[in-house]
């Protein structure tokens, strides 16, 4: 076969990392990549919003499949343009992937399928945002109802910090277009988890739940990011539980989007919170997280293209996952996500003994420099948890005398572990 990723983060990289293990893989090209997956993949610089190009290419190469990673090229239309083609290719339609779009659009759909979240009001004006704000009180959390990297969320402590957000981003444009409306929601108390599965209309297979890290710094203290570390599976989280969540959430959000005419084939991600209440939904994605996927792919036994195949042709892929853990510390440019230095070296890892999976890289002088606010991330499995995180630390002191860098230091380790977890080898 030849695969092609469209997308340059660490992500994609993962993707690339897993499908470089399949025998049934001949080429990948990476589009248009990033210095890390050079070793695995062709990289082919054609940006992921060029559609015109994307499916000339894929069919001048003789591409077998396609994989979509990021979510702007699934809201402009990518998939729409290969199926036009007659190409495969793995992801949502333009109309399915709005529910990561319009987060208005994701609670109207969670609200008329009974799918449980934290209430909500939508906002174009900011003088009835501010009336809500001052009814509602504090905490409260503010989204910009568009894309916006990750970065669009305000939790705020205070009404006033809240109405500062709101002001933000209706009057000053903070995120653009994307929050030239916003979405205005219930503070959630709980432990937050990603759930990510493959579906295909109504047919869904859930994939191991993750943990992710939002804020910059440790104690979770800071500004939201696109995410600053992960593992996987999260303790504590029984089969049960996500066949719950799956039954609850995933499911029928599945069936709501088909009976909208938007029949949903891709990743769905859940971004959930555990709640006295049960779980609840944060958020919707229509691909695969950052940087989840760092921490789930290399748990999957299977081979990724034959599940995708199979989820394609609507058949149970059978997913089987490794008994094991899987953690991940993002190393991010000093002053992400505000502005920050680009073309900076990055020390040598090759003295650090680690698996890295690059996002933000490029080279110069056969060196790697930094090109991306995250710029890459250290990865290790182990049997246990703690184990696998002290094999990340490790691989990491290479950054320690590096001020153009930084990560967090309390990832993982900070998290309550049981001795063994509930979660069996095999989701049907």
């Amino acid at each position: 076969m030849n695969v092609m990723v469209i997308g340059r983060g660490g992500r994609e990289h993962s993707i690339v990392q897993k499908l470089s293990e399949s025998d049934r893989v001949e080429t990948i090209f990476a589009v248009p990549g990033n210095a890390g997956m050079e070793s695995e993949a062709d990289r082919v610089v054609i940006d992921e919003s060029d559609r015109d190009a994307l499916v000339d290419f894929a069919r001048q190469n003789e591409v077998d499949l396609t994989i979509v990673g990021p979510e702007q090229a699934l809201l402009d239309g990518v998939v729409d343009a290969f199926q036009n083609a007659g190409l495969s290719i793995f992801g949502p339609t333009q109309a399915a992937a709005k529910i990561e779009g319009s987060k208005r659009y994701a609670k109207e759909i969670m609200h008329n399928w009974s799918i449980p979240t934290g209430a909500y009001q939508a906002f174009s004006q900011l003088d009835p945002a501010l009336a809500y704000i001052e009814d509602v009180g504090a905490p409260i959390v503010i989204k910009a109802d568009g894309l916006a990297a990750g970065k669009g969320v305000v939790v705020a402590e205070s009404v006033s910090e809240a109405k500062r957000a709101a002001e933000d981003m209706l009057i000053h444009g903070q995120f653009g277009e994307a929050s030239r409306e916003i979405v205005i929601e219930e503070f959630l108390e709980g432990e937050e988890y990603s759930l990510m599965a493959f579906v295909h209309e109504d047919h869904v297979y859930p994939m191991l739940p993750a943990k992710d890290h939002k804020r910059a710094f440790d104690q979770d203290k800071g500004p939201n990011t696109g995410g600053m570390g992960a593992f996987a599976p999260v303790p504590g989280l029984s089969h049960a539980d996500i066949e719950h969540d799956v039954q609850t959430i995933l499911q029928p959000a599945a069936e709501a989007l088909l009976a909208e005419g938007h029949g949903f084939t891709g990743i769905l991600y859940a971004g959930l919170i555990a709640t006295d209440q049960g779980a609840k939904v944060i958020e919707f994605n229509a691909r695969f997280g950052d940087p989840e996927t760092q921490v789930v792919l290399p748990l999957l036994d299977n081979d990724l293209t034959k599940v995708i195949e199979a989820v394609m042709d609507g058949r149970n892929p059978g997913l089987s996952w490794k008994d094991r853990y899987c953690g991940g510390v993002v190393v991010a440019s000093t002053g992400y996500p505000g502005s920050y230095d680009k073309g900076v070296a990055l020390p040598d890892l090759s003295s650090a003994n680690g698996n890295f999976v690059h996002a933000g890289t490029e080279t110069d002088g056969g060196k790697y420099v930094s090109a991306g606010g995250r710029v890459l991330l250290a990865e290790a499995t182990a049997d246990r948890l703690p184990d696998a995180f002290k094999a990340i630390y490790q691989s990491l002191a290479v950054f320690d005398d590096t001020p153009a860098f930084f990560y967090r230091k309390d990832i993982g380790p900070s998290a309550s572990l049981p001795a063994s977890f509930a979660m069996k080898k095999n989701i049907d």
